[in-house]
């Protein structure tokens, strides 16, 4: 048992060094601050292909991993990305163990324009939004003057995590 549990966690830190190290660090203040904790370990959330085939293409199940502290299911994290007027965005998803949004950070934004999409007081309209959830752009989410093309995108992206995490057995959840 030791052995697999071994296996399991290089297997782990194999898929957490997909996402950059400076992106890693950014998550890590997010997750530590966001569930109020010291410390955590990261698992990438293993699905069978029986799920893999229901997912859409849009959705990176390698960018799932579950949070854990002190042997405590604290919740999950998704990094994604999302296209903008002629580039793309980064950003992370920190949910409850219910799947419900606590959180979303914006990593990295590369265009001139609609950075505004980053700042926190407009990523609040997605918390608590749950896999039951269907947002709207323009009326659930507040657009943006000028980050039009982002903040449609960031709301599209939202909505397919949502959508393809519902799609996750009960027991991976």
């Amino acid at each position: 048992m030791k052995l697999l549990n071994y296996i399991m966690t290089i297997v782990c830190l194999v898929f957490v060094t997909e996402i950059p190290k400076n992106y890693l660090k950014k998550i890590d203040k997010e997750v530590l601050n966001t569930f109020e904790i010291t410390s955590y370990k990261k698992e990438k959330v293993l699905l069978g292909q029986d799920v893999l085939d229901k997912l859409t293409d849009d959705f990176d199940p390698e960018s799932l991993f579950k949070l854990i502290s002190e042997d405590r299911h604290l919740g999950y994290f998704y990094f994604g990305k999302a296209p903008s007027k002629a580039d793309e965005f980064d950003f992370v998803i920190l949910l409850d163990p219910e799947m419900v949004i606590k959180k979303i950070k914006i990593l990295a934004y590369r265009e001139d324009y609609g950075g505004e999409i980053s700042s926190k007081r407009w990523l609040r309209q997605f918390d608590g939004a749950s896999t039951k959830s269907s947002l709207e752009y323009g009326s659930d989410i507040i657009g943006i003057s000028g980050a039009t093309i982002s903040a449609r995108s960031m709301t599209v992206a939202v909505n397919s995590v949502l959508l393809n995490i519902s799609k996750l057995p009960e027991g991976q959840k």
